[in-house]
Protein backbone atom coordinates (compact mmCIF):
# COMPACT_ATOMS: atom_id res chain seq x y z
CA UNK A 1 0.00 0.00 0.00
CA UNK A 2 2.65 2.44 0.66
CA UNK A 3 4.55 1.94 -2.73
CA UNK A 4 0.78 2.90 -4.03
CA UNK A 5 0.78 5.95 -2.30
CA UNK A 6 4.01 6.77 -3.70
CA UNK A 7 3.55 6.01 -6.93
CA UNK A 8 0.28 8.13 -6.82
CA UNK A 9 2.09 10.82 -5.57
CA UNK A 10 5.53 10.85 -7.78
CA UNK A 11 3.43 10.51 -10.64
CA UNK A 12 0.98 13.38 -9.08
CA UNK A 13 4.35 15.69 -8.61
CA UNK A 14 5.96 14.92 -11.79
CA UNK A 15 2.86 15.03 -14.30
CA UNK A 16 1.53 18.54 -13.16
CA UNK A 17 4.06 20.85 -14.98
CA UNK A 18 3.02 24.85 -15.59
CA UNK A 19 1.64 24.68 -19.15
CA UNK A 20 4.41 26.32 -21.73
CA UNK A 21 2.97 29.02 -23.73
CA UNK A 22 3.09 27.57 -27.39
CA UNK A 23 5.56 29.52 -29.90
CA UNK A 24 3.97 31.04 -32.76
CA UNK A 25 3.99 28.90 -36.05
CA UNK A 26 4.96 32.37 -38.37
CA UNK A 27 6.28 35.86 -37.80
CA UNK A 28 5.18 38.55 -39.82
CA UNK A 29 7.86 40.54 -41.29
CA UNK A 30 6.11 43.09 -43.54
CA UNK A 31 7.19 42.04 -46.36
CA UNK A 32 3.20 42.05 -47.60
CA UNK A 33 3.02 45.94 -46.86
CA UNK A 34 6.27 46.60 -48.36
CA UNK A 35 5.48 45.01 -51.19
CA UNK A 36 1.69 46.38 -51.51
CA UNK A 37 3.32 50.29 -50.59
CA UNK A 38 5.64 49.25 -53.60
CA UNK A 39 2.98 48.03 -56.07
CA UNK A 40 1.00 51.43 -55.39
CA UNK A 41 3.92 53.37 -56.22
CA UNK A 42 4.37 51.80 -59.54
CA UNK A 43 0.95 51.92 -59.96
CA UNK A 44 0.46 55.68 -59.04
CA UNK A 45 3.54 56.15 -61.48
CA UNK A 46 1.76 54.67 -64.36
CA UNK A 47 -1.42 56.53 -64.10
CA UNK A 48 0.29 59.96 -63.59
CA UNK A 49 2.71 59.15 -67.11
CA UNK A 50 -0.83 58.63 -68.82
CA UNK A 51 -2.67 61.71 -67.12
CA UNK A 52 0.26 63.89 -68.34
CA UNK A 53 -0.02 62.33 -71.56
CA UNK A 54 -3.03 63.53 -72.09
CA UNK A 55 -2.66 66.52 -71.12
CA UNK A 56 0.24 67.05 -73.49
CA UNK A 57 -2.15 65.94 -76.19
CA UNK A 58 -4.23 69.18 -75.33
CA UNK A 59 -1.59 72.49 -74.79
CA UNK A 60 -4.52 74.47 -75.61
CA UNK A 61 -5.73 73.72 -72.10
CA UNK A 62 -4.61 75.29 -68.86
CA UNK A 63 -4.53 72.33 -66.58
CA UNK A 64 -4.13 73.35 -62.92
CA UNK A 65 -2.77 70.33 -60.37
CA UNK A 66 -4.87 70.21 -57.20
CA UNK A 67 -3.72 70.60 -53.82
CA UNK A 68 -5.72 66.71 -53.82
CA UNK A 69 -3.34 64.79 -56.35
CA UNK A 70 -6.07 65.61 -58.77
CA UNK A 71 -5.65 67.89 -62.58
CA UNK A 72 -8.21 69.75 -63.81
CA UNK A 73 -9.56 72.54 -65.91
CA UNK A 74 -12.15 74.61 -66.95
CA UNK A 75 -14.68 75.04 -69.96
CA UNK A 76 -16.62 77.84 -68.53
CA UNK A 77 -15.42 79.87 -65.33
CA UNK A 78 -17.56 81.62 -62.70
CA UNK A 79 -16.17 85.85 -63.12
CA UNK A 80 -17.89 87.43 -60.20
CA UNK A 81 -19.54 84.41 -58.13
CA UNK A 82 -17.38 83.87 -54.99
CA UNK A 83 -19.41 81.14 -53.48
CA UNK A 84 -17.87 77.33 -53.23
CA UNK A 85 -19.48 74.67 -51.18
CA UNK A 86 -18.91 74.05 -47.41
CA UNK A 87 -20.03 71.41 -45.40
CA UNK A 88 -23.67 70.89 -45.44
CA UNK A 89 -24.58 72.84 -48.68
CA UNK A 90 -26.68 71.50 -51.19
CA UNK A 91 -25.01 71.23 -54.68
CA UNK A 92 -26.74 70.72 -57.70
CA UNK A 93 -25.03 69.41 -60.58
CA UNK A 94 -24.32 67.32 -63.76
CA UNK A 95 -21.40 65.22 -64.65
CA UNK A 96 -20.50 62.42 -67.45
CA UNK A 97 -17.72 59.82 -66.56
CA UNK A 98 -15.21 58.38 -69.07
CA UNK A 99 -11.99 56.12 -68.97
CA UNK A 100 -8.57 57.87 -70.02
CA UNK A 101 -9.54 56.90 -73.68
CA UNK A 102 -12.34 59.05 -73.52
CA UNK A 103 -14.97 56.53 -73.66
CA UNK A 104 -18.05 57.23 -71.78
CA UNK A 105 -18.59 55.02 -68.95
CA UNK A 106 -21.55 56.69 -67.98
CA UNK A 107 -23.24 59.55 -69.80
CA UNK A 108 -25.07 62.37 -68.09
CA UNK A 109 -28.32 61.54 -69.42
CA UNK A 110 -27.80 58.51 -67.67
CA UNK A 111 -26.92 59.60 -64.46
CA UNK A 112 -29.48 62.38 -64.47
CA UNK A 113 -29.23 65.40 -62.32
CA UNK A 114 -27.80 65.45 -58.98
CA UNK A 115 -28.32 66.92 -55.52
CA UNK A 116 -25.28 65.99 -53.34
CA UNK A 117 -25.13 67.71 -49.69
CA UNK A 118 -21.39 68.39 -49.07
CA UNK A 119 -19.57 65.94 -47.12
CA UNK A 120 -22.60 64.43 -45.38
CA UNK A 121 -23.53 61.80 -48.68
CA UNK A 122 -21.49 59.41 -50.06
CA UNK A 123 -19.45 60.38 -53.14
CA UNK A 124 -16.14 59.32 -54.25
CA UNK A 125 -13.65 61.41 -52.88
CA UNK A 126 -11.88 63.02 -56.46
CA UNK A 127 -15.42 64.05 -56.92
CA UNK A 128 -16.39 65.38 -53.46
CA UNK A 129 -12.80 67.42 -53.53
CA UNK A 130 -13.45 68.88 -56.78
CA UNK A 131 -17.16 69.74 -55.90
CA UNK A 132 -15.73 72.23 -53.22
CA UNK A 133 -13.30 73.80 -56.19
CA UNK A 134 -15.96 74.49 -58.15
CA UNK A 135 -18.85 77.56 -58.45
CA UNK A 136 -22.43 78.03 -59.40
CA UNK A 137 -22.42 77.51 -63.17
CA UNK A 138 -18.88 76.55 -63.72
CA UNK A 139 -17.88 73.41 -66.22
CA UNK A 140 -14.71 71.78 -64.80
CA UNK A 141 -12.96 68.21 -66.59
CA UNK A 142 -11.17 66.59 -64.03
CA UNK A 143 -8.37 64.21 -64.62
CA UNK A 144 -8.55 61.19 -61.42
CA UNK A 145 -6.10 58.92 -60.73
CA UNK A 146 -7.83 56.10 -59.70
CA UNK A 147 -7.10 56.40 -55.88
CA UNK A 148 -9.36 59.62 -56.06
CA UNK A 149 -11.96 57.93 -58.54
CA UNK A 150 -12.80 53.99 -57.43
CA UNK A 151 -9.24 52.33 -56.08
CA UNK A 152 -8.87 49.11 -55.52
CA UNK A 153 -12.66 47.60 -55.85
CA UNK A 154 -14.10 49.87 -58.64
CA UNK A 155 -17.81 50.73 -58.30
CA UNK A 156 -18.61 46.92 -58.64
CA UNK A 157 -20.23 47.91 -61.75
CA UNK A 158 -18.69 49.05 -64.80
CA UNK A 159 -15.87 51.01 -63.68
CA UNK A 160 -13.00 47.96 -62.43
CA UNK A 161 -10.00 47.81 -60.03
CA UNK A 162 -7.51 50.69 -60.34
CA UNK A 163 -9.14 52.69 -63.00
CA UNK A 164 -8.36 56.13 -63.34
CA UNK A 165 -11.18 58.52 -64.84
CA UNK A 166 -11.87 61.54 -66.54
CA UNK A 167 -15.28 63.27 -65.26
CA UNK A 168 -16.50 66.37 -66.87
CA UNK A 169 -18.69 68.21 -64.41
CA UNK A 170 -21.01 71.57 -64.27
CA UNK A 171 -22.38 72.72 -61.46
CA UNK A 172 -26.30 74.13 -61.65
CA UNK A 173 -26.20 75.63 -57.87
CA UNK A 174 -25.01 75.96 -55.22
CA UNK A 175 -27.54 76.44 -51.75
CA UNK A 176 -26.17 77.62 -48.33
CA UNK A 177 -27.31 75.41 -45.26
CA UNK A 178 -29.35 76.88 -43.38
CA UNK A 179 -28.57 77.18 -39.30
CA UNK A 180 -31.76 76.17 -37.77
Amino acid sequence: MKYIILLVIAVSFFGCKTPEARKPESVQSGSFYKESAERNKKLNARERTKIEAIMAQNPEYDYVVSNSGFWYRYHTKAAVDTLTAGFGDIINFDYTIKDLNGDTIYSEKELGNQTYIMDKQEIFKGLREGLKLMKPTETVTFLFPSQKAYGYYGDKNRIGTNIPLIVQVTVNNITQKTNN
